[in-house]
């Protein structure tokens, strides 16, 4: 029979009790704090973005309805300028129905207002009847309308502060500049459709400038000198009032709820830029109804545990006991995991030392058999090219010999430019783009093949457009892969008896290039532009032709195409994209 408990130790189990319950209720409380912080975290991430995808889609909404404007209203003046009725008047000064018939276009076009110049720069007809005799002489939209032929632009500051957007185009007549038609454009009407939303919008133009503006204040100004103004309305007064200097946050800044969003998009027209700016408030009303319901869920959850607890003291001092021995056993099941984590952390360890080693290894390979198979055909020009200049200085020629060795030393030119190229296979970009005429880069290839071609008699048949054919790339690049595609139709052609190869040079909406051959054709098409894929005997080739040239292709913005011919032979096509005018005028 075991002795009765001491008084001592008959006092010290309530304490402990006492101690536990202590501790279980601080872990709820701790419990409760971190899932309300986490809730407050993904639920404010949650509401945030979409917020912010909100604000950009009505970004995208406002500028797309802006551009849509201004492009309609540019070939209204390209129109009216071309209209007999105002030619005749400006040329016959009778003016008496030119205003009627302004105010029948404005209602069908739909723009502010029309004016109609003459020469002097005095307004003869005008949809606004008390514009009527204005001048505007030494207006901008007028003096760079008479010096131009093409509709202008142009941003005028009016009498009460707003801007006036205008198209301006010159009315000739027989070759002589009679007046100026000047079209204005309502985008005010989008100022007015912004002031009714929570948002703060403005347009700025290439300078910098705001031209449009939900803040009346802010027109005129640069977003720094408009935001220092700290305007007392607005949808972001309240951000503005909460923060001393906002504007050094960050674009997207999160305050006490009080904060706001900026976002900005660039409009496709003369530099313009729209920026928006949104506030966080109803992110946080919308976070704050969430935790209120998680706080009280958590404080009905305490109260049940305190109740729990008076009741149950005998059965929560038999589960600590229980928790204590599982906590141990998992205590000792984590040791146990640890060490193993830590072995397999050594194993993977040595693993990726292996990898790297392999990896390292693996590039070293391909680069060298990529050196190997792009300067092979180079070396055997430059063999040839030996050759004849030997026979030539025998023969007491030396001109012609150093022809060929002139076209020697630009072959090693060449193979340092192809070594060069190999480095950026390996890795992506670094040297910049240039107008490159295919038709050039086609005839330069073929010169590279000609010790080659001639030497298997194989007829070459070229399509080619009279115009030159220019697109945006590295001209080195596109010539190595026109030779790997005409060194693989020479392959494929070498067991026939007329060896053929067509050239076809088209151009559409891509400069496409088309190679086809007579030979037997492509059993394997979906590998064929794998690394180290070869259809060759061992020796002739690494495989790595049409996989590099594939890569240079698809760097250019291309893409480069294998087909088996209609009847026999191989066909290769490479796509390019087309240097546009405007690109090559730029460049």
């Amino acid at each position: 029979m075991n002795p009765p408990p001491t008084q001592d130790a008959a006092k010290s189990r309530p304490k402990a009790a006492s101690w536990r319950v202590r501790t279980a209720l601080l872990v709820l409380c701790l419990f409760a704090g971190v899932t309300i912080w986490v809730t407050n975290s993904l639920l404010t991430d949650r509401f945030t973005q979409n917020t912010r995808n909100r604000a950009e889609l009505r970004l995208a909404l406002y500028s797309g309805n802006l551009l849509s404007e201004l492009r309609r209203s540019a070939i209204v003046p390209q129109l009216l300028a071309k209209d007999p009725e105002l030619i005749g008047a400006l040329n016959s000064d009778d003016f008496s129905q030119s205003t009627a018939r302004l105010i029948s276009f404005v209602e069908e076009i739909g723009a502010a207002s029309l004016l109609l110049l003459d020469e002097g720069g005095r307004t003869v007809a005008a949809t606004d009847r008390t514009r009527l005799g204005t001048s505007h002489r030494n207006s901008a939209f007028f003096v760079n309308a008479l010096r131009s032929n093409a509709t202008l632009f142009s941003v005028t500051e009016g009498e009460s502060g707003t801007n006036r957007f205008t198209y301006s185009r010159r009315v000739d007549s027989q070759g002589q500049p009679i007046g100026v038609i000047v079209v204005e454009v309502d985008l005010h009407k989008f100022e007015r459709a912004w002031a009714g939303i929570s948002d703060a919008v403005y347009v700025t133009q290439s300078e910098g400038s705001i031209v449009l503006a939900s803040e009346p204040r802010w027109r005129g100004l640069t977003e720094t000198e408009a935001l220092a103004r700290q305007p007392a309305q607005g949808a972001i007064e309240r951000a503005i009032q909460a923060t001393a200097d906002w504007t050094q946050l960050p674009a997207d800044a999160y305050f006490q709820g009080e904060a706001v969003m900026r976002k900005d998009v660039r409009i496709p027209f003369r530099g313009w830029r729209m920026t928006s700016f949104t506030t966080y408030a109803s992110v946080r009303e919308k976070v704050n109804a969430v935790l209120a319901l998680e706080i009280m869920g958590f404080a009905i959850l305490l109260a049940l545990a305190f109740y729990v607890v008076s009741r149950k003291s005998a059965v929560r001092v038999a589960l600590f006991q229980r928790e204590s021995v599982e906590l141990r056993a998992l205590n000792q099941r984590l040791q146990r995991e640890i060490a193993e984590r830590e072995r397999m952390q050594q194993s993977l360890e040595v693993a990726e030392h292996s990898l790297a080693q392999s990896s390292k290894l693996a590039a070293l390979g391909e680069m060298s058999a990529a050196v190997s198979h792009e300067l092979n055909q180079p070396l055997a020009a430059m063999k040839t090219y030996l050759a004849g200049a030997r026979l030539l200085l025998r023969r007491n020629r030396p001109e012609e010999a150093l022809s060929s060795f002139q076209r020697i030393d630009d072959l090693i030119e060449r193979m340092g430019a192809i070594t060069k190229q190999l480095k950026s296979y390996a890795r992506k970009g670094g040297d910049d783009f240039t107008p490159v005429n295919m038709i050039d880069a086609l005839t330069s290839a073929l010169s590279m093949m000609e010790p080659q071609l001639r030497q298997r008699q194989v007829r070459i048949s070229q399509i080619l457009p009279d115009d030159p054919v220019r697109v945006m790339g590295d001209r080195v690049r596109i010539e190595q892969v026109m030779i790997n595609l005409l060194r693989n139709a020479l392959d494929a052609t070498l067991g026939v008896d007329n060896p053929e190869i067509d050239i076809i040079l088209a151009v559409g909406e891509t400069a496409t290039l088309t190679v086809r051959d007579n030979g037997p054709g492509i059993e394997n098409l979906d590998e064929l532009f794998e690394p180290f894929f070869t259809t060759k005997q061992p020796g002739d080739g690494v495989g790595l032709g049409l996989a590099i040239s594939s890569g240079i292709v698809n760097d250019l913005g291309g893409r480069l195409t294998a087909r088996n011919g209609h009847t026999q032979g191989a066909v290769f096509e490479v796509q390019l994209p087309i240097l546009n005018e405007d690109v090559e005028a730029a460049e």
